[in-house]
C-alpha cells in the first residue's frame, strides 16, 4: 500500500467526534482535536455512554460519574469545551433506530462539516474490536445520512425544529489509513495529557502502557509513513 498523503484539513471548521466511551478519543484522536482547536475550529465530543461498566471491581453507579469527570478533564487538556455524554448502556450498545436518532439529533444541533468516529470493523490495529466500538462507528455512519434526510426521524424537524444537516466528510481513526493528519509536538503533548486524565480508569486496567510512550510511538509510526514527524492515520469519506 502507498504511503498515505497528508490530509488538507484547512476546510475543517466545525467538528463532532462521536465515540462509545470516555477515553476512546484519547488514543490519537485527541491530538487531531488539539490541532483543530489550536487553528480556531469548533470541536465537540459526543460520548454514547459514560463508561460505567469499565472498571471491573467498582459499581457502575460510582464509575459513571468518575469517568465522566475524567473525560471532562481530558477535554480541557485539548481545549474541547463542548462535551455531551448520553445515558446509553455501557457494554450493551445495540444497533438500531434509537441510537441513530440520538446521534442524528446532535448532528442537526451542532451542524458539523466534519464528523469523527472510531473503527467499526471486527478487527482493529490492537486485535479484536470491542462491541460498543463497532456499534458506535456504524451508527455514526448511518446517522450522518439520517441527519441529512428530511423524511427520516421527521419528529426532529416537526417537534424539535432541527432542520436536516449535511455533513461534508467523515473521518475514521484506528484503521488502515488512506490519509494522515500532521501533528505538532504541542498536539502530541496535549494528547498525552488528555490520556493521562483517565487516571483511575488506566490504573484499574493494571498494565496499560505509559501514555507518553504510547501516543508518541503511535504518532511517530504514522508520521514516518506519511513523511512527517508525527501524524494520525485516518480513513476519509466524502459524504456530499
Amino acid at each position: 500500500m502507498a504511503d498515505p498523503p497528508i490530509f488538507d484539513d484547512s476546510q475543517v471548521q466545525n467538528v463532532l467526534c462521536v465515540v462509545a466511551h470516555p477515553d476512546d478519543m484519547e488514543y490519537g484522536g485527541s491530538a487531531a482535536a488539539a490541532r483543530w482547536v489550536e487553528r480556531g475550529a469548533s470541536v465537540s465530543y459526543l460520548l454514547l455512554t459514560a463508561g460505567d461498566a469499565g472498571i471491573r471491581d467498582q459499581d457502575p453507579s460510582d464509575v459513571g460519574p468518575l469517568r465522566a469527570q475524567e473525560q471532562r478533564d481530558a477535554c480541557a487538556a485539548v481545549g474541547v469545551e463542548n462535551l455531551t455524554i448520553l445515558d446509553l448502556p455501557d457494554g450493551m450498545l445495540e444497533s438500531g433506530l434509537d441510537i441513530r436518532k440520538r446521534i442524528a439529533r446532535e448532528i442537526r444541533k451542532i451542524k458539523p462539516d466534519t464528523v469523527v468516529t472510531i473503527n467499526w470493523d471486527v478487527m482493529a490495529a490492537w486485535g479484536l474490536n470491542q462491541a460498543d466500538h463497532r456499534v458506535a462507528g456504524l451508527a455514526t455512519l448511518d446517522a450522518i445520512r439520517d441527519a441529512d434526510n428530511p423524511w427520516v426521524f421527521r419528529e426532529l424537524m416537526d417537534e424539535e425544529n432541527l432542520e436536516p444537516w449535511g455533513v461534508t466528510r467523515l473521518i475514521v481513526s484506528g484503521v488502515e489509513p488512506d490519509y494522515a493528519i500532521e501533528l505538532s509536538e504541542a498536539n502530541i503533548n496535549a494528547a498525552v495529557e488528555s490520556l493521562r486524565c483517565h487516571k483511575q480508569y488506566l490504573s484499574a486496567l493494571g498494565s496499560h502502557p505509559d501514555p507518553q510512550e504510547m501516543i508518541t510511538g503511535m504518532t511517530s509510526e504514522a508520521g514516518q509513513s506519511a513523511g512527517v514527524d508525527h501524524a494520525l492515520g485516518i480513513k476519509l469519506y466524502k459524504m456530499r
